[in-house]
């Protein structure tokens, strides 16, 4: 049975989007079968993994609103091993229609219930937002996993995300739990970077991964040739981080079967 991760921050520009491309990229390699679930109507999961978003016949807009069974929504990408069921801006209107929409929170979990048994993860990029669709994310998955910037901004909304994960988890979907905080585009050069992942690490404890994910050139490119970071720079110290931030992630993943 797969286990389905949500990546979740409601402050955009934190690296949530390239957290999950390059972990779902690593997992694939280490011969995981893993689909990446793009929930957020920008679409840079489905762009970064070299799909074009005017070209996407059917997306994970079709499944949630129009029914459409996800199997047909599912497309493989250029890693083995990993599929992605994709998004358009189409998506941006789900948020509307999914109130006229009964249970309308679990619209999600339902589109997934098939590729449970068939993927080893399922890792959802959700929007950055706390709205419907990061509800129906949060409602779907096992645990969510939080990146947060090594700045003072990132500080600010925390708790609001915090309050979000328990409400869903008090009234949605009493198994959620958080997975871990990511530190990501780190410089262990600055002071205040250093001051604020310390205070990230108070917070969030034993939640908070080893592995910081530096600022790196090489993986902010990678996007825009349409690769995750292992096909643009497998020696860059952003695919470093990304590889051992992956491993960190199976060490801690009980009973876990390739």
């Amino acid at each position: 049975m797969g286990k389905i991760v949500a990546f979740s921050n409601q402050k955009g520009g934190v690296g949530k989007t390239t957290t999950c491309v390059n972990m779902s990229a690593y997992l694939a390699q280490k011969g995981y079968k893993v689909l990446l679930v793009d929930f957020d109507p920008q679409g840079n999961a489905t762009s970064g993994l070299g799909y074009a978003k005017s070209e996407v016949k059917t997306s994970v807009y079709n499944v949630i609103i129009d029914e459409v069974p996800t199997e047909q929504a599912v497309i493989k990408t250029k890693i083995e091993n990993l599929d992605i069921l994709p998004a358009t801006i189409d998506l941006a209107a789900a948020e509307v229609e999914l109130v006229y929409i009964k249970d309308r929170e679990h619209a999600l979990k339902k589109a997934l219930a098939c590729a449970v048994p068939v993927y080893d993860f399922i890792m959802i990029d959700c929007p950055p937002s706390l709205g419907l669709l990061t509800i129906n994310a949060l409602s779907a998955a096992n645990t969510v996993l939080i990146p947060i910037q090594s700045e003072y901004y990132a500080l600010e909304g925390l708790s609001q995300l915090m309050n979000s994960i328990k409400l869903v988890a008090r009234h949605l979907n009493e198994t959620l739990k958080v997975e871990g905080v990511v530190l990501t585009m780190g410089d262990k050069r600055a002071l205040i970077a250093k001051q604020i992942s310390e205070e990230i690490r108070r917070f969030f404890g034993k939640s908070v991964y080893d592995t910081m994910i530096p600022r790196n050139i090489r993986l902010a490119e990678a996007p825009s040739h349409g690769v995750p970071i292992m096909l643009h720079d497998t020696k860059c110290a952003g695919a470093k981080a990304y590889l051992q931030l992956t491993e960190e992630f199976l060490s801690k993943q009980k009973n876990l079967k390739k």
